[in-house]
């Protein structure tokens, strides 16, 4: 049996008020133009999960509802602060925890942890860029049994400059 992981990182957030907190920073009109594309990608590719998590941060938040909006998707989305600053670790503590009758996961949050995550997973290090969504076989029957020795497969790799407007 395998489980697919969506790893999504963030659409590009705007550093323009300086006095914002950094978990309140909003997308920019490139982060507000790209994370509908990879909506539309999850929904073109017939790819959309069971299950939403979902940092708590803004950008995260804002991301999401772009997806959300232009995948059509209706399942559950949980938004959590655990993801907000988590690394690998913690990534697979929270993914481990899931009901084991979820196939299918997209999980939107940030680097370095994402990219850690994706590298612990498949042995090679792969850059995502804002808005990338990876899509990763991973050999478990049971969420629980995911750990940091487990190895999956990156199936496909899509950078939102990639895909046409």
């Amino acid at each position: 049996m395998m489980q697919t992981l969506l790893l999504l990182r963030h659409a590009k957030s705007s550093w323009k008020d300086g006095d914002l907190d950094d978990h309140d920073r909003p997308l920019n009109a490139r982060g507000k133009r790209d994370a509908p594309r990879m909506g539309q990608l999850l929904r073109d590719e017939k790819l959309l999960p069971e299950l939403i998590l979902c940092s708590s941060a803004r950008r995260c938040r804002k991301t999401a509802e772009h997806v959300i909006q232009s995948s059509g998707y209706r399942g559950e989305t949980r938004i959590t602060s655990e993801l907000y600053e988590a690394g690998a670790d913690q990534h697979r503590q929270l993914l481990a925890r899931l009901p084991d009758e979820l196939g299918s996961v997209l999980m939107i949050a940030h680097n370095p942890g994402l990219e850690e995550l994706l590298e612990s997973l498949i042995g090679v290090y792969t850059p995502l860029t804002t808005a990338a969504l990876a899509q990763i076989e991973l050999p478990l029957r049971r969420w629980h049994d995911l750990s940091d020795t487990t190895r999956g497969r990156l199936v496909n790799l899509w950078q939102p400059r990639e895909l046409e407007s």
